[in-house]
């Protein structure tokens, strides 16, 4: 698999350094320790395209000015071999370096070559890596945040996995403890309530108050009939729970993979209770003298390691804490399933859980650094320029089901990861469904579709792709230049996206090959062309598709043909 800015790189690195080490072997500088430099790509290419702060910050290793230095190393640079071709000094001190013209047809080829694994690279050296997100309550159906989550988390898993990384896509299903014990008596206050009346019957006032768990309890209703009206409260709520859960469920994996998502594992909360896990965290922290009795409960020294204050472990009716429990199943995740990296996605009013849950995987003798939390902002929805909240088909708060109805899922996905987790979005209702260039996902898929179109015209016209030696060339048009770029900069995206949990630089990217591909298709003419200049052409096209096939493969967004 090819990485055409990676390896420009690599080359550069070595040609800046072998400068450096002839120029001290030759008396141009003194001997020193090479010091670490940096290479980029500028944003204006017209002065070159690499850079390197080489000299600049050779200055105190050297005890030489920066344009001494680059002096120094221009005399020495040896670019035999290599895709580039000249360098030059720019203002204090800057080396700007140029490509060979041959670099860009390489690049077209690399793509062409690489097919649907081009911006695969093994940058992760597989890395075990567990993304756990969404892991919504299974007591209710799933909100806007989880449609946001959905969508993060699962293209922060395509990117991760895209560079090399082995990922474990995860949802944690709370179906124990207090959650589960309060949507027992929800449904049986509702079951009751279909044949005594619910004023003879009052709801609890922290219970589950839903539509959905009416309509569980009819269900059960219409099935067991009032059998359970007699029966032990506690009998017909495990009787209720062991009928709606699994359904609940279901229906959360049967939402969630309409949106395009896959769990590989669907880990329960219960089996952490069932498997002794949990007392088992709790006597290693207890061991680890990290525990003490107080009014009755067990406490955790959670100040001890960054808390903000000690955590019951044990409460006064001997029933585990959610928090014991989640330090019993990030420990599994760790210790028992062997992750090396363990990235979950929350919402931002988890923030408080943050240090506490890290701390918690140091005292248990693991190490918080590599449990990595993403925090996700507020999702505001606008519909005519003004705040969007009820559901149409419920008139309640919108949930994922809302949304894969009433928006075409390219858009869901595509305008979700559009803000980097940490930065509140406004999803714009109207323009996710408007067909026109100020759609975004609308642009991207339309560059692909266009490319489509194009390739079915030539080829309706007895044009064929046919590339010989020598055609890439060709391609020397700043349009195409520039374009070409942008092409070989997508393995290094990917990994950019995975290494900073920032899948918006996805979508960011592929509006802006779009941007580039409309750009050079309106400066440069395909069809009519000298015979190599039109094959380079389509190779070009080509290479453009498949970039924004495999890119959009990655957000889980079609690539349509026609549209």
């Amino acid at each position: 698999m090819h990485n055409p800015v990676q390896q420009a790189t690599r080359q550069l690195q070595a040609i800046i350094t072998g400068a450096m080490r002839r120029a001290m072997e030759e008396g141009a500088l003194p001997q020193a320790e090479l010091p670490e430099f940096t290479i980029e790509i500028p944003n204006d290419t017209k002065f070159g395209d690499f850079a390197s702060n080489a000299a600049m910050v050779s200055a105190r290793a050297f005890r030489q000015s920066p344009q001494k230095i680059a002096d120094a190393l221009l005399e020495r640079f040896d670019f035999a071999g290599s895709c580039f071709q000249r360098a030059e000094k720019a203002g204090p001190g800057f080396l700007n370096f140029f490509l060979n013209p041959d670099w860009f047809g390489s690049v077209v080829q690399d793509i062409l070559d690489d097919g649907a694994q081009y911006g695969r690279s093994d940058y992760g050296a597989g890395e075990k890596v567990m993304v756990e997100f969404v892991s919504a309550n299974p007591t209710g159906p799933m909100h806007m945040g989880n449609a946001r989550g959905g969508a993060l988390g699962d293209c922060l898993a395509s990117a991760l996995d895209a560079a090399g990384y082995d990922v474990t896509r995860e949802f944690y299903v709370n179906d124990a403890g207090n959650q589960i014990e309060k949507f027992g008596l929800s449904l049986y206050t509702r079951y009751l309530q279909i044949y005594r009346g619910e004023e003879a019957v009052p709801f609890p006032e922290d219970g589950y108050h839903g539509d959905d768990i009416r309509e569980r309890a009819q269900e059960f209703a219409d099935i067991h009939g009032d059998r359970y009206l007699t029966a032990d409260p506690d009998e017909a709520q495990k009787a209720l729970v062991d009928y709606a859960l699994p359904l609940n469920i279901e229906s959360l994996r049967a939402d969630l993979a309409r949106y395009r998502i896959e769990y590989d594992v669907w880990f329960h909360e219960s089996t952490l209770h069932k498997s002794g896990a949990v007392k088992e965290i709790i006597d290693l922290l207890t061991g680890r003298g990290l525990t003490y009795e107080k009014e009755g409960a067990l406490w955790y020294k959670a100040t001890d390691f960054g808390g903000n204050k000690d955590e019951v472990l044990i409460r006064q009716n001997g029933a585990p804490s959610y928090f014991a429990v989640d330090i019993a199943y990030h420990y599994n995740k760790f210790a028992v399933r062997g992750f090396s990296r363990v990235i979950n996605v929350w919402g931002a009013d988890h923030h408080g859980h943050v240090a506490r849950l890290k701390g918690s995987m140091d005292a248990v003798g693991l190490r918080g650094d590599k449990l990595d939390i993403l925090l996700m902002q507020l999702v505001r929805l606008l519909k005519d320029g003004e705040p969007y909240r009820m559901s149409k088909r419920t008139g309640k708060s919108i949930t994922l089901a809302d949304i894969i109805e009433e928006i075409p899922i390219d858009a869901a996905r595509f305008f979700f990861n559009m803000r980097e987790a940490g930065s509140k979005l406004d999803f714009d209702l109207d323009l996710a469904a408007e067909q026109s260039s100020q759609n975004p996902v609308y642009y991207v898929q339309y560059a692909h579709a266009r490319i489509c179109s194009i390739l079915k015209k030539l080829r309706a016209d007895g044009i064929e792709f046919n590339l010989e030696a020598g055609d890439l060339d060709r391609l020397g048009a700043p349009e195409e230049r520039e374009l070409i770029r942008l092409l070989a900069s997508f393995p290094n995206e990917i990994i950019e996206s995975a290494r900073s949990y920032d899948p918006a630089r996805l979508t960011h990217y592929a509006v802006e090959l779009a941007t580039l591909f409309h750009k050079y298709y309106t400066a440069c003419r395909v069809a009519g062309e000298e015979r190599g200049l039109m094959q380079a052409r389509i190779a070009l096209c080509l290479a453009a598709r498949q970039t924004l096939r495999n890119l959009l493969d990655l957000l889980k967004v079609q690539a349509p043909e026609t549209m």
